[in-house]
């Protein structure tokens, strides 16, 4: 028998803020950090006192690596005016910002702080390409590493096997990438912000002003199609299904369930925590689904009283198309196997019965691997609360909602509920 979750002490989230999500010649990891920290204290609609904060938990996965710089917490606090405040960072790859959620909550709920600061930050432009792919694949099992295996390699493994056992191919890979590139020009902190058919049309026009000949793709899928506008990565992993090199921050503010009305009349309560651990592909008996995600999954279900039907908008961890697939079906939105089927249908669209990725996801929002948890869980805190703008999911009874975050290649995962009540 599963044991159930509860926290000691209520906890609500009352702020959220992020950075834009680019690739910055001239920002750094405490630029971005402060426009975070700043977009999340406008947020708060009664106002807060920055000196009132207890605590900093920050999550970042290798700016050691990146920007060759340790030591993030301490830096972050100083460059905000956090010191003398104890600060921490965390670090679960892809994962480290939910994790420092998780850890802001878990000091709020044990009745040590009444007021944590939780975020992410991750610089990665610094670096080429080459060595971008080299400091990801320290995330991976060093098996893995040995083997040459980078993450589009591990992510194409993954989809050849969906395929071979579900009968998916290509085009439902698609599905997914036209439908993240419609939703990242409505949210202004994407990366990317152009549909695909944007992208068509301003190929064709650039090859009109050179005088060479147009392209004539049908639609988005022939263009897809097309290897010189999308070419392969590691098969059937093509351009369009990999997130890019980004650089960003985002930062949350956590109070006690009991002090939440102080600072919103709109707060967000935290009903539902999961993590999970999972191991590396060597030893998975099934590419098809991460164990790390269906136990993550379960724990927060069964904390907070729900199911996976319950679940009305939900940000999973797309760093690639087929990432995307798996993880609507672990997280039970849809059956092993059907998840590819709904995406067809229509019903993962910002206007469907379950919108997932409304904010573009990681491969159009752009995916700083250390800022990601937070940037997820911030996208459920303005579709909640109604202030998504142009994406928001058209839904006015719209309450619960859920962040789905994974590190390296299935190791660590983290599942977070938030409800308005």
């Amino acid at each position: 028998m599963r044991k159930k979750r509860k926290l000691g002490r209520g906890v609500a989230l009352v702020g959220a803020g992020m950075s834009k999500f680019d690739m910055f010649d001239d920002r750094d990891s405490k630029d971005l950090f402060a426009e975070a920290f700043k977009n999340m204290l406008d947020s708060v609609d009664k106002g807060v006192d920055p000196g009132a904060i207890d605590a900093l938990y920050v999550g970042n996965f290798s700016n050691d690596f990146f920007v060759e710089q340790s030591h993030w917490s301490a830096i972050l606090s100083d460059a905000i005016g956090l010191v003398p405040k104890p600060a921490t960072r965390t670090e679960g790859a892809c994962a480290s910002s939910a994790l420092a959620f998780r850890e802001g909550v878990f000091a709020i709920a044990s009745g040590f702080y009444d007021m944590v600061l939780v975020g992410g930050v991750e610089d990665m432009s610094k670096r080429s390409t080459a060595e971008v792919a080299e400091g990801l694949a320290l995330a991976a099992i060093p098996y893995e590493r040995k083997a040459g295996f980078t993450f589009p390699g591990v992510f194409g493994s993954i989809a050849t096997a969906y395929f071979a056992k579900y009968g998916a191919g290509r085009e439902d890979l698609m599905n997914i990438t036209i439908k993240s590139h419609a939703n990242a020009p409505l949210n202004p902190k994407a990366q990317y912000q152009a549909s695909i058919r944007d992208i068509m049309d301003a190929k064709v026009e650039r090859a009109r002003a050179k005088g060479e000949a147009l392209p004539a793709w049908a639609d988005e899928k022939e263009f897809l199609h097309d290897s010189r506008a999308n070419p392969s990565i590691a098969w059937p992993m093509h351009l369009f299904d990999c997130c890019p090199i980004s650089d960003g921050a985002g930062c949350l503010l956590l109070v006690g369930e009991e002090l939440a009305r102080s600072f919103t009349d709109t707060p967000l309560h935290v009903v539902g925590l999961g993590q999970g651990s999972g191991r590396g592909l060597h030893a998975a008996d099934d590419l098809t689904y991460f164990e790390a995600t269906r136990a993550a999954a379960r724990e927060a279900y069964d904390m907070a009283d729900l199911e996976a039907d319950d679940i009305q908008c939900a940000e999973v961890h797309d760093c690639f198309s087929i990432a995307e697939l798996i993880h609507i079906e672990d997280l039970g939105f849809f059956k092993p196997g059907e998840g590819y089927k709904a995406v067809a249908e229509g019903l993962t669209r910002l206007d469907g019965p379950r919108p997932i990725n409304t904010s573009g996801g990681l491969k159009c929002k752009g995916h700083p691997v250390g800022a990601t948890g937070a940037a997820q869980l911030i996208e459920i805190w303005e579709q909640l609360r109604h202030d998504a703008g142009d994406r928001q999911v058209p839904n006015e009874n719209l309450r619960i909602g859920a962040a789905h975050n994974l590190g390296g290649t299935g190791g660590t995962c983290t599942f977070t509920i938030l409800e308005r009540r």
